[in-house]
């Protein structure tokens, strides 16, 4: 009677041995089946980001310009800019330059960093490597020769981006910039609601995004700047905003010093 219940015990439990080692098959087959595109996506080790802030304690923010068509408000960003003794960024497109050398050479004789937004605003992601060195060479080239300064910083048209764009810039010598608050000021939002957008995001490290002929920019400005000053940050160029030497990024884009993330 005792060997019969141990034959029937380890009968058992090789049925159940059995059906466990079919069960981890079937999960180790799905896991495999999901793995690649999964960490692919989620991974960011695996992707190439430009820089939408930078990790600084020492409340540290950027404010930049895009400028790609109108010119209605430069000067007048340059005169507001100027009353607080702010130096900005500006991204412009090649064909801007092309427009408007003049405005172009009143940022740089301000003090501002002129850099590229690309030579024609096209859709980056759409095009081929050739294709985006060439682009880059010729906003670049424009830039330079007002200025007498080849920019070292690049921000996308549309924000669109991919590893072979970012990888590209790199080649040139450009380091991509998105930004980590959005005024939205091209949507003709109100000077209020620039103001709270704003306010409401920024950190330490933050690159902030205006254009240089929204409706309502150079009525939100002064109160931006005032309200950043009066809450101890310091405004700088993102150049300067860049962490030098070694760095990491983390998932959001976020620049740090490199071993301490």
């Amino acid at each position: 009677m005792r060997k019969r219940i141990r034959y029937k015990s380890v009968s058992h439990t090789k049925e159940l041995l059995r059906a466990a080692g079919f069960t981890a098959l079937i999960a180790a087959l799905f896991f495999t089946a999901i793995t690649p595109s999964f960490l692919s996506s989620a991974s960011p080790a695996e992707r190439k980001l430009p820089v939408y802030s930078v990790q600084r304690d020492d409340k540290c923010v950027s404010l930049t310009f895009d400028a790609a068509w109108g010119n209605e408000d430069t000067q007048t960003l340059i005169d507001i800019l100027g009353k607080y003794g702010v130096t900005a960024t500006f991204f412009v497109v090649g064909a801007w330059v092309d427009k408007y050398p003049e405005s172009v050479q009143a940022l740089a004789a301000a003090g501002h960093e002129v850099m590229t937004h690309s030579d024609d605003h096209a859709h980056f992601t759409q095009l081929t490597h050739d294709e985006i060195i060439a682009n880059l060479t010729a906003g670049c080239d424009k830039i330079e020769s007002v200025t007498g300064a080849r920019p070292t910083l690049f921000r996308c048209p549309y924000g669109e981006y991919d590893d072979a764009v970012i990888e590209t810039a790199s080649e040139l010598g450009l380091q991509t910039i998105q930004w980590d608050v959005d005024s939205l000021d091209w949507k003709e939002l109100s000077a209020d609601e620039i103001y709270r957008r704003v306010t409401s995001g920024v950190q330490d490290g933050s690159i902030i995004l205006f254009h240089n002929a929204a409706l309502h920019t150079p009525e939100a400005l002064p109160s931006v700047i005032e309200y950043l000053l009066q809450n101890g940050y310091r405004i700088v160029p993102v150049s300067e905003l860049l962490l030098q030497g070694e760095y990491e990024m983390d998932h959001t884009g976020r620049m740090w010093s490199k071993g301490s993330l």
